[in-house]
């Protein structure tokens, strides 16, 4: 009887660490799951814009919806939106199935989304 509880108490006490060393492991992994998101927040705006409203569908300048449709520096070219303005106005009032984002980027958003666009698409998407 004694081992059994002896067994049980030791198996209580492994799993509480066990539990524990879950606990630790998810929280700081929660911190560093997105370092795009607190680079952006202490650098670009218009690179914060883009991760918070586009990235969703455009995971580095691609598009998850509609694949001739990237943000590639080809696919914008081919399109005839490879301006900051074009870019922008897209973002803004919206093209085919995509809907505009001029109320959740505010004054500005648009350009600033736009802007950071082009140069990630000039640089062919390779952060660095």
């Amino acid at each position: 009887m004694k081992f059994k509880c002896k067994i049980k108490m030791f198996l209580d006490q492994f799993f509480n660490i066990l539990n524990l060393f879950i606990l630790i492991t998810l929280i700081i992994s929660s911190f560093s799951c997105h370092p795009n998101k607190v680079l952006a927040l202490n650098g670009n705006e218009g690179e914060h814009l883009f991760i918070e409203n586009c990235a969703g569908c455009h995971i580095n300048g691609g598009n998850i919806i509609r694949r001739n449709k990237t943000l590639k520096i080809k696919d914008l070219q081919r399109n005839g939106l490879d301006t900051k303005e074009s870019i922008a106005k897209i973002a803004r009032e919206g093209i085919g199935i995509m809907d505009g984002y001029q109320k959740v980027l505010g004054e500005k958003g648009d350009e600033l989304v736009a802007n950071w666009i082009l140069q990630q698409a000039q640089k062919a998407w390779v952060h660095g």
